[in-house]
């Protein structure tokens, strides 16, 4: 007899599963009137859902714990566990920030092994072809809290910050759902980590750092022969540390030769041949930090603000506080940056918008000072994507 497989969520993550599960039901919070989906499934509002008809629930990551599908689900797995039984090395990459980036790089310096690179990153496990001999999966912190049976090979955490609070609940829940593939590794994993974490209990063999230095030690990396900087040179870093692991070689040609998405770090020079640098992606605080840190010996004009996802920044201003700067603040949260900033003796302008702030910067930036945007925030309060803000902001100086 054939399970009834229920998927929450009809988005990018679940579509394609409709081609892996015969006659797939989705059910979904955007469906009124229910309808025809791809690869001849069901989409139908989510208040349909009837546990008693279900063997299996799989959920989007997205989707939080409290919203009502979650909380009736009595069979719940996540994408990955779905595909848990694929025959093949896993790479799972996660933690605040550059896991995109470390993610691109691995799949960059294992494309002559076959290497497939999917997950948060774009291509959904259920788009990946399954024989490729190895994944490189970018995981969420959403996945991992729904996932109950599939575990990474190799996992590579980077340092955690806050971020998306609102949706776990606590920091440390957070961190928790970070930690929680440790738990599931065997004795022939291996998980490279942070060393604030080396106490976490797992059967894997793991491999922590301190910081970028320690780790190129750690796998005999010459640090001075990698192009990349500041945050982008930890995930090169943990890239080459899996090359090296898994085929005893370190490629300081190609890990070169790859090259950064837009709106990371991005500069751009304008008319006057002053710096403005797009790093509309720092969606959190861990990432400006990172930011100001690269141009810290110059004087930064700071832009700051969208939706903070409720997380204190008090913490971005006490190090903001030690730093030559000036703060523009945009976005929903702008009257919260500003008070903070005012409370740190920062100096700070509230601005209407990322084009008044920009306006505000023009009339004052120095040739040899640093344009930054670089949020502390999500964007989806003012814009349809953080990259939406990255080329308003790219095409703003374009014009100057």
């Amino acid at each position: 007899m054939s399970k009834h497989i229920s998927i929450f969520g009809y988005g990018t993550t679940t579509k394609p599963l409709a081609k892996h599960i015969k006659n797939a039901v989705f059910y979904d919070d955007k469906c009124k009137e229910p309808y025809g989906g791809i690869a001849n499934s069901f989409v139908r509002p989510a208040a349909e859902f009837n546990p008693e008809n279900s063997d299996l629930e799989i959920t989007s990551p997205g989707i939080p714990p409290a919203n009502p599908l979650i909380q009736s689900a009595k069979n719940l797995i996540s994408e990955y566990d779905f595909f848990a039984d694929v025959m093949n090395l896993k790479i799972w990459i996660s933690g605040t920030n550059g896991k995109t980036t470390t993610t691109q790089m691995l799949q960059h310096l294992l494309a002559d092994k076959g290497a497939l690179a999917g997950g948060n990153i774009g291509t959904s496990l259920g788009e990946l072809d399954q024989n490729a001999p190895i994944w490189i999966l970018e995981t969420s912190s959403f996945t991992m809290h729904y996932t109950k049976y599939a575990k990474p090979n190799i996992y590579l955490l980077l340092p955690l910050s806050p971020d998306h609070l609102s949706w776990h609940g606590s920091m440390q829940a957070y961190v928790n759902d970070k930690l929680k593939p440790l738990s599931m590794m065997s004795a022939q994993d291996t998980a490279i980590i942070p060393e604030a974490y080396k106490n976490t209990p797992t059967k894997a063999k793991l491999i922590t750092y301190k910081n970028a230095q320690d780790l190129a030690k750690t796998f005999g990396i010459q640090v001075e022969k990698i192009k990349f900087q500041a945050a982008f040179l930890m995930d090169a870093l943990l890239a080459m540390a899996v090359d090296k692991l898994l085929f005893e070689r370190i490629n300081y040609e190609k890990i070169n030769a790859f090259t950064l998405d837009p709106h990371r770090q991005e500069e751009l020079f304008d008319s006057q041949e002053r710096l403005w640098v797009n790093d509309t992606k720092a969606t959190n605080l861990d990432a400006t930090v990172a930011a100001v840190t690269r141009y810290e010996d110059a004087f930064i004009h700071l832009i700051l603000g969208g939706d903070d996802k409720g997380v204190d920044l008090s913490e971005l201003f006490a190090f903001l506080q030690e730093k030559k700067l000036h703060i523009y603040t945009i976005g929903s949260n702008k009257t919260k940056l500003f008070q903070l900033a005012q409370s740190h003796n920062i100096p700070c302008s509230r601005c209407q918008n990322l084009q008044d702030a920009i306006f505000h910067i023009d009339t004052q930036l120095k040739k040899g000072e640093v344009a930054l945007l670089s949020p502390a925030a999500a964007s989806l309060d003012e814009f349809s994507s953080y990259a939406e803000r990255g080329d308003q902001f790219k095409n703003a100086v374009k014009n100057i």
